[in-house]
């Protein structure tokens, strides 16, 4: 059983620039299950996004089996982000 989820420290930031943005945030990475970390509305559309640290090792932001297996399954929008501005530029 998952008892919690690890939340990237970006995280938080990202959430706050997107609401700046005027973009609505759900924090879904409690999810588990290889669910992305974040699904943003802007513009009546929808993103998925999996957010990993630029600060930690290249290897540390892999896809887990979990979350590969999800975005090789997913037909709609998924990205992998880890700035902000990543996230804005495919919203725009």
């Amino acid at each position: 059983m998952r008892i919690r989820a690890r939340v990237d420290v970006n995280q938080s930031r990202i959430v706050k620039a997107l609401r700046e943005y005027g973009a609505t945030v759900a924090i879904t990475s409690q999810l588990g299950g290889g669910f992305p970390d974040i699904v943003v509305g802007y513009a009546c559309r929808n993103f998925m996004f999996e957010i990993k640290d630029p600060k930690k090792p290249l290897s540390q932001r892999k896809l887990t089996p979990d979350e590969q297996r999800f975005s090789d399954a997913w037909e709609g929008q998924y990205a992998v982000v880890q700035t902000a501005e990543q996230v804005i530029a495919i919203l725009a």
